[in-house]
């Protein structure tokens, strides 16, 4: 089976992107596999700090080891927002194929530290276990969690049109600065995305500045708060140059409305396994919907 970096360097090469899903239990986990199954197209499992502590950080990275291992499936693991080097390393030892450091509502500078510190170490575990762990940064903030929002996160400023302010995404030369000083592998910034779902509607992409990041980043890019962006801005963001593309708050959305619809359809079950069914079927739509505009299907 190719690596993930392969798998992200053949997306990047022929305008695709890998889609990556938030879980929090074994529901979401399934519904995503299955999606990625049918599609035959890799895809990359994302748990947060608070998603791998209810989890469990020893029993993600096995459940996902397992469907690999087992079927061959190209299904990998990263641990999504990690906020300190404690818990980046935590999770690079429990063998998870990526990680992501997230200091970008700090400092230009402690981003920049943090991230190093990330970088090296993950630099010494391959080298030493012949593995091959990604390490992304976010650079410009997004806001930090994945709900049901009725305005922009606080910290983040609109315009009147309801586009996020330029000082408020991130600048090409920013990118490339922090890519050559950090020797990240995959570079998240901010271009209109956030976190989260406004009711009303998510601020529109900056398609033309993803297209300049990329070209100044020199290493692929990542959209984050994907959740709440039309299909067809999905579809532009990827061929202006991201090459993964995370999704959450969509995810939890489809999982209650299953799981609410089932349970006032008969009130009286009370197998998980059964009730559950609806909201695994209801996520499995959305990722199957996101997957085949990420790969062009």
């Amino acid at each position: 089976m190719k690596t993930l970096r392969e798998y992200i360097h053949e997306a990047r090469e022929n305008g695709k992107a890998i889609g990556h899903f938030n879980i929090s239990n074994l529901e979401a986990f399934n519904a995503i596999v299955s999606s990625a199954k049918k599609l035959n197209v890799p895809v990359i499992i994302g748990v947060s700090e608070g998603e791998r502590d209810f989890v469990g950080i020893t029993q993600v990275v096995s459940l996902v080891k397992g469907i690999r291992e087992k079927t061959g499936q190209p299904v990998f693991l990263n641990a999504d927002h990690t906020y300190s080097f404690e818990r980046v390393k935590e999770a690079i030892d429990a063998g998870f194929d990526m990680v992501i450091t997230d200091d970008a509502k700090g400092s230009f500078e402690e981003n920049l530290s943090m991230t190093r510190k990330a970088v090296e170490y993950a630099k010494m575990v391959n080298e030493r276990d012949g593995t091959d762990i990604l390490v992304e940064a976010e650079i410009g903030y997004i806001g930090a969690s994945s709900k049901l929002l009725d305005g922009a996160p606080e910290g983040i400023k609109l315009n009147d049109d309801g586009t996020i302010a330029s000082e408020c995404l991130t600048k090409p030369e920013d990118a490339a600065r922090f890519v050559r000083e950090t020797g990240i592998d995959l570079l998240a910034p901010a271009v209109g995305n956030i976190h989260g779902v406004i009711t009303g509607g998510n601020p529109k992409l900056d398609i033309n500045r993803i297209a300049s990041i990329a070209a100044s980043a020199g290493v692929p890019l990542v959209l984050h708060g994907a959740s709440g962006i039309a299909n067809e801005e999905l579809s532009a963001a990827v061929s202006a140059g991201v090459s993964m593309v995370h999704y959450n708050t969509e995810l939890r959305v489809a999982y209650k409305e299953g799981l609410q619809a089932a349970l006032n359809e008969n009130e009286k079950e009370i197998a998980p396994y059964k009730f559950l069914k609806l909201s695994v079927q209801k996520i499995e739509e959305v990722v199957t919907e996101k997957l085949k505009i990420m790969n062009r299907i």
